[in-house]
């Protein structure tokens, strides 16, 4: 890890969340929502969320799930979101930019403005390309190319936008179990699943190594970087 993410705060994502974004009564997309675990969070603060995610295996997960609140779910890309201009008080990137294709994560966060009232936040959350996990992950797919550009983006629509804040922080991550890693890197992206059958074994071997084993699972610290930006 880097020297700031190793001196970085232990913090969970939805505390951090909670601090940053006010909830209660704000109009939200969560963009690449996947199983609507966050949707459902922000819903339960008191926000109406529409979750929106291009995987229609992802949303009937998220469809399946028992209401929170105020929570929809449509199939949609973040470069084309169906909502009119100015509607959301906050649109949240969360683990999510750097699965937009490259050529169109500009394209994602000038969406994101686009639907964005004045004064509207733009929330990206992203895993830092260092880390147990990460080193893990790699033979499957190597994200530094995509993460850093992810940032690039970000920090291209913040000249714009205006940037509020960039805090790096760590995050405690719990898997239940070496089967539920293994389908969570299919279930993010089904284009994995060859890569993740070709190499279960040292897939496993490397996660029992890495994971701290606790009776409720095994657990990890993932370095990550919010964003906020805000428009004007």
């Amino acid at each position: 890890m880097t020297l700031a993410a190793t001196e970085a705060p232990l913090l969970k994502h939805t505390d951090v969340l909670r601090q940053r974004l006010e909830l209660q009564g704000a109009r939200v997309a969560d963009v690449g929502c996947g199983d609507g675990s966050l949707a459902r969070v922000m819903a339960r603060a008191g926000a109406q969320v529409v979750g929106i995610d291009p995987g229609p295996q992802q949303l009937a997960r998220a469809a399946a799930a028992e209401a929170a609140g105020d929570e929809v779910y449509v199939c949609a890309l973040g470069e084309a979101l169906p909502l009119s201009d100015g509607c959301l008080d906050a649109v949240v990137f969360f683990n999510a930019l750097h699965h937009v294709p490259v050529p169109v994560q500009g394209a994602a966060l000038r969406e994101a403005a686009r639907v964005l009232s004045p004064g509207g936040l733009v929330y990206v959350q992203e895993p830092l390309a260092e880390g147990s996990y990460f080193e893990i992950m790699r033979p499957v797919e190597d994200e530094t190319e995509v993460r850093a550009r992810a940032y690039d983006a970000v920090k291209a629509a913040g000249k714009d936008l205006g940037e509020e804040a960039e805090f790096v922080y760590r995050a405690p991550f719990r898997v239940k179990s070496v089967e539920a890693f293994l389908k969570g890197l299919v279930a993010v992206d089904p284009a994995r699943r060859d890569a993740v059958a070709g190499r279960q074994e040292s897939l496993r071997e490397a996660f029992l190594a890495a994971a701290e084993q606790r009776d409720d699972g095994f657990w990890f610290e993932i370095p990550s970087r919010l964003n906020l930006l805000r428009r004007h």
